[in-house]
């Protein structure tokens, strides 16, 4: 049996079907808008107690997401001609989804989930990411699976003075923001994207439009769950032994409590294995079956975790943070520049306890990224890549490349500094930005922004403006509130809220917002936002004391480039037969030379001198030759009627016989030879473009026409331009 329900978004119908498709699955929902459709599954599987651990925070989720090539009528490129590893695109949906669906399982459920949504057609003109998020919440409302749902998700875009729900791939591009809002018919959930530099107040509108079609996607996919007469599974009740949790709060709480206030996150870590190992031993010391002794560790340790949870928050109510910083002071800021010398930028950027190291490398635009998915094929010039080693954090962990963690965190900070970034038409370099977490306490990512900015202000690169980032937390008890500025890691971990906003002094580049609770108000989000705008400001005050301007000179390490333009028509004389002359140029001065269609010239070099003389020789090759200017040019062929010299690469031009010299000529060869070099003055261009030169008309006592001695000069026979070998040779 089919189900469907429907609505409208921006004018088109938006619909979820159920009952026709993955019938075996725990839940599966069919939705379409336009004419994008994403099928989405939902599955539980056995518990996952023996990885995360029964009474673990984690939430045992797993999202994929796919964008099969033939929803946009395509063949895969490579080899195998099918769908492979994940794409870069593919894993940021992934995240998206995951977010605002996290939080809404309940903590003591820990069956494994997997949720797969496929795209099957694919709209040309919208982002079938924010179907997929729907998608996920719809199959997980008509499932079993006990889920606090549902919620829905809308794009929203800004042109002028009016907001864009599910903008079109170019409404999303040519406006201010691109923001997609996540969030249940009371509350928003999540929030992601980019903005040219909006002001606090545009982006709460902007959620506040996103929020109101949320309410309507919520309300059909309850109205689909009605249908379907879905039924939930029980949730199962904490297991925690509420007797020794009593006994070991009662004997170390207040310790606990006290010696946690430490600005060291190590000494802290200390600090409660110094308090834990005692009660490890008086509860857990004398059992000695194995297993019996585990389980019992295992649940003090539970317990301890749920004491500084409970520590740091009440802590937070009482106005006090662990590290001794009030709720709206940003940790002591340092950092340095130029500290790596052979790089092109390079930056140290230190926020507390965090540390990044930020590198900018510049190439050409051959370097660019080629972007294959659903759409064309396009290019990035732009790149910003992050790593979050194990050591940073003090772990123990196989270097395996990038999760999906690095790779969300290298996009949002991507996306803060692509707006401030020069056009490529002023600086026509391809930019990659590697920021790799040394020391992480909190808010890498906001590091990574600004170190990248230091990073390309000490590269040459003349951004705009610098940008700066902040991480902002939330502890919430019901109607009292704390929001905290620039939140350590445990203030992430176990807090409400992790609300990170980058920007200009003049506004909002990036922001992403997730919560751990069922969602924040607007007023909430307002006041966040209040503190992120203050923390933005002084830490960009920071910033501009460890640098506050970019350098005038690009690093002398990096490529220097030189642009020419030249008439279209002369691309092909450019690059020659085969590449033949192109070629040349790039061998004889070391440079890279990339040719444009409307005939813009990129050259590329190691040193400034090389650009120039590859410069010189483009120029040299495609330019027009020009009656009575004088050229050094070089025999490249030779007839019986005179001599072809090159006085451009590619372009020769024709000494007749009697322009070779003052004196008679019998023969072409008695004069010059093939390799010869010598000035030629141009002397005709004609309609077909061949070109007449004279060798004698710069020699001594030579007239402007090149006739010996301003006396008549005899001409060719018949008058024509080439020489004849009949007998009289010359016609008196």
């Amino acid at each position: 049996m089919n189900y469907k329900v429907e609505t409208t978004v921006n004018g088109k119908s938006f619909n979820i079907q159920a009952g026709q498709l993955a019938q075996l699955a725990h839940g599966s929902a069919l939705v379409t808008h336009g004419s994008s459709v994403v099928l989405v599954t939902a599955v539980r599987g056995p518990k996952m107690e023996n990885r995360y651990g029964g009474d673990d925070d984690m939430v045992p989720l797993t999202v994929d997401y796919r964008e099969k090539t033939s929803a946009a009528g395509k063949i895969p490129g490579g080899f195998f001609k099918r769908e492979g590893r994940p794409s870069t695109k593919e894993i940021l949906t992934m995240r998206l989804i995951d977010r605002p669906l996290r939080p809404l399982f309940p903590k003591t459920y820990k069956d494994e989930l997997q949720v797969i949504a496929m795209v099957l057609s694919a709209d040309d003109n919208l982002d079938p990411d924010v179907l997929a998020i729907n998608g996920a919440s719809a199959a997980l409302t008509i499932s079993d699976i006990p889920f606090n749902g549902p919620i829905a998700a809308v794009r929203v875009g800004k042109m002028g003075e009016s907001f864009i729900i599910n903008p079109t791939y170019a409404e999303a591009a040519d406006g201010e923001m691109n923001l997609i809002v996540a969030g249940t018919a009371d509350a928003v959930i999540m929030v992601e994207g980019s903005a040219k530099e909006v002001s606090e107040d545009t982006l709460v509108a902007a959620i506040e439009a996103g929020h109101g079609e949320i309410k309507k996607i919520v309300q059909i996919q309850l109205d689909l769950q009605k249908q379907m007469g879905a039924k939930k599974l029980a949730v199962p009740p904490e297991d925690i032994d509420q007797e020794l949790h009593a006994k070991i709060r009662k004997e170390v709480y207040s310790d606990l409590k006290a010696r946690i206030q430490n600005p060291s996150k190590k000494e802290r870590k200390e600090a409660l294995e110094s308090i834990k190992a005692p009660m490890l031993a008086k509860y857990a010391g004398k059992i000695e079956e194995k297993d019996e002794k585990a389980a019992k560790e295992k649940k003090i340790g539970s317990i301890f975790g749920i004491m500084e949870k409970d520590a740091l928050r009440e802590l937070i109510l009482e106005g006090k943070r662990i590290d001794g910083r009030n709720l709206t002071q940003v940790r002591a800021i340092s950092g340095m520049v130029s500290f790596l010398p052979r790089t092109h930028g390079s930056a140290l950027f230190n926020r507390g306890e965090t540390q990044a190291m930020v590198v900018a490398t510049l190439g050409s635009s051959r370097d660019e990224q080629i972007i294959d998915g659903l759409g064309e094929e396009y290019t990035k010039r732009f790149m910003l890549h992050y790593n979050f080693p194990s050591f940073s954090v003090g772990e123990v962990k196989p270097i395996r490349g990038p999760g999906r963690r690095e790779i969300g965190h290298g996009n949002l900070a991507e996306r803060a500094l692509e707006f401030v970034l020069p056009e490529e038409k002023d600086f026509p370099y391809t930019i990659r930005i590697v920021s790799d977490i040394l020391q992480s306490n909190g808010s890498s990512s906001m590091a990574t922004v600004c170190g990248g900015t230091l990073s390309l202000m000490d590269a040459g690169v003349p951004i705009k403006k610098p940008v700066a980032g902040i991480a902002m937390g939330l502890v919430k008890e019901n109607n009292d509130i704390r929001v905290l500025s620039d939140i350590l890691g445990s203030e992430d971990h176990l807090g409400d809220m992790d609300f990170k906003v980058a920007g200009t002094a003049d506004g909002i580049t990036a922001f992403q917002m997730d919560v751990k609770i069922g969602g924040l108000s607007q007023d909430i989000i307002k006041q966040a936002l209040k503190q992120a705008t203050e923390g933005r400001l002084f830490i960009l005050g920071e910033m501009n004391k460890i640098m506050d301007a970019p350098r005038k000179e690009i690093s002398p390490f990096a490529p220097k480039f030189a642009t020419v333009k030249i008439p279209t028509d002369k691309i092909g004389a450019l690059i020659g037969p085969g590449g033949k002359n192109i070629k040349k140029i790039q061998a004889d001065t070391g440079a890279t030379i990339e040719v444009e269609e409307d005939g813009t010239v990129l050259i590329y070099a190691a040193s400034g001198e090389a650009a120039d003389k590859a410069k010189q020789m483009v120029e040299a090759s495609t330019a027009t030759a020009e009656i009575g200017k004088v050229y050094s040019g070089r025999v490249v062929s030779i007839r019986e009627f005179g001599a072809f010299v090159e006085i451009m690469p590619g372009m020769d031009g024709l000494v007749h016989v009697s322009e070779l010299s003052n004196n008679f000529v019998k023969e072409v060869t008695d004069v010059v030879k093939v390799g010869d070099v010598f000035d030629v003055k141009v002397l005709n261009i004609d309609d077909q473009g061949k070109i007449r030169l004279s060798r004698k008309a710069l020699m001594p006592g030579a007239t402007d026409g090149g006739d010996q001695g301003g006396q008549p000069r005899p001409r060719p026979y018949g008058g024509g331009g080439g020489r004849d070998r009949k007998p009289g040779g010359f016609n008196r």
